[in-house]
């Protein structure tokens, strides 16, 4: 079971565009990721990344679009085929991360984790289009395959961090989950249920998901899920009051990823480790308050920005100081509770 006990991480994409920086940023948590910089390169944003293989896909660098032509998608499932069983194939490659073989290249061992992220298949297929606009998820043919697809990456990414640690895992990153409730897709909710227990019957690892938004989020803690990561700084207020289906995750031994410390500039100004620890006790409280055990939340719980930013003016400067508040957070709460 992956240790809890309020450790920290954080979300994959970094706004830096010094590898090197980025690096040592995302091993200055408890639980070390590889960065994703979408500023270094049109390669290096998510959705780019996932689409490395997928039969038809056309990337346009200078517009910075992802395109499926639907006949290049049937005329490229043959090679798929062909490779079906050869994790390599599935295998991120240098071209769209130049991360993730510097991380491997790290000794992984003495971490009690270490984290790798793709984007979700639902996320994919709502934001990628067809030639004509269309949002491929709406394809059936195409939507099994995409989350057949990405099953295989997300499989791919987690033998080899398997390899370096034992305790590796890889979430998905998942910001369309939030549309699938609301009137503007036509991708049904139980569709999307159904879609994603299969999705995640595939994985390999501990299963996790991490969004920014205010879905359902009944639909997400009633998952075969391990973890779940929310930003629960602008949220929390909400995510809280699904007390019951809470309380069941943490019971089958899931973990939460309390996403607390602001990215934004002017969120970060005022707030303070003082500020952040109550922010979290007042949540923690209303739970606890509810039935939830503190201890057990505590011990199920990790700690991480409260999302990614590439909007601010400074470049990674606030990022910067939101993980360095974030280590400030975590000492506190661990000296408190007397997690060692």
């Amino acid at each position: 079971m992956l240790p809890g006990n309020c450790l920290t991480t954080a979300m994959g994409i970094l706004p830096h565009t010094d590898l090197a920086r980025a690096m040592d940023l995302a091993f200055q948590v408890d639980i070390p990721f590889w960065p994703q910089l979408p500023r270094l390169s049109f390669y290096e944003d998510m959705y780019v990344q996932v689409s490395e293989k997928f039969p038809g896909i056309i990337l346009d660098e200078g517009e910075r679009r992802i395109t499926l032509d639907m006949e290049g998608f049937y005329q490229g499932l043959e090679e798929y085929v062909l490779n079906f069983h050869d994790p390599s194939y599935f295998r991120l490659s240098p071209a769209y991360s130049q991360a993730f073989d510097a991380f491997l290249a790290r000794d992984l061992t003495a971490y009690p984790a270490v984290r790798g992220q793709s984007i979700g298949p639902v996320s994919f297929g709502l934001k990628i289009t067809d030639t004509t606009q269309t949002p491929i998820i709406y394809h059936d043919e195409v939507r099994g395959f995409l989350f057949e697809f990405i099953a295989h990456k997300v499989a791919a990414q987690y033998h080899e961090l398997a390899q370096k640690n034992p305790s590796a895992f890889v979430w998905v990153d998942e910001p369309g989950l939030e549309m699938v409730f609301t009137a503007v897709t036509g991708y049904p909710a139980e569709r999307a249920l159904a879609d994603y227990r299969e999705f995640l019957a595939r994985l390999p690892g501990p299963k996790g998901v991490h969004l920014c938004g205010n879905p359902d989020w009944s639909f997400l803690l009633g998952l075969e899920l391990d973890i779940l990561s929310a930003d629960v700084l602008a949220w929390g207020h909400i995510f809280t009051r699904y007390v019951v289906e809470l309380k069941a995750f943490l019971d089958r031994g899931g973990i939460i990823s309390w996403g607390i410390t602001p990215t934004m500039t002017h969120e970060l100004e005022g707030e303070s480790a003082a500020t952040m620890v109550n922010r979290l006790e007042g949540m923690w409280d209303y739970l606890a308050g509810r039935g939830v055990d503190k201890k057990l939340l505590l011990s199920r719980a990790w700690l991480a920005p409260a999302r990614c930013c590439l909007l601010n003016l400074d470049g990674g400067a606030t990022v910067e100081k939101s993980l360095a508040l974030l280590q400030e957070v975590s000492s506190i709460l661990r000296d408190r509770y007397g997690m060692y």
